[in-house]
């Protein structure tokens, strides 16, 4: 039940936004064992004005098409599968996308089943399993 935010520069294409979305969600189902269907997803498109980044800070060097994952996941992970999930997805962006992957910033966060509702004002704590 990961939820992720995408911030990245405006001027992306519906069409590779759809690109950059699936490969998120490949990724996240072949790395994080998320389940098919379990997609939820924002993405931020921002002028350059309103995107403040160092293009150097623990990389080989950011341009303009920097993009930022940052997901917020309900369960744990292990650290070869938060691994797997970053160099997955920088790979298939790069060979799809032509995305560097120097451009790419994955943050992770977790909660649990406390912290969410799905809809109805349910707790996911609260649904039976």
């Amino acid at each position: 039940m990961p939820f992720t935010r995408i911030s990245l520069r405006q001027d992306y294409s519906d069409a590779h936004l759809m690109q950059i979305s699936d490969i998120l969600q490949q990724s996240l189902e072949e790395e994080f064992a998320v389940p098919p269907g379990d997609r939820f997803q924002i993405f931020e498109a921002l002028p350059a004005r309103l995107r403040r980044f160092d293009r150097h800070y623990k990389s080989g060097g950011r341009s303009d098409n920097f993009i930022q994952f940052h997901i917020l996941a309900g369960k744990p992970r292990s650290f070869e599968q938060k691994q797997n999930l970053c160099r997955v997805l920088c790979e298939k962006l790069h060979d799809c996308l032509n995305i560097s992957p120097d451009d790419v910033m994955v943050m992770i966060q977790f909660n649990t089943s406390d912290e969410w509702s799905f809809s109805k004002g349910q707790m996911l704590s609260e649904e039976k399993l």
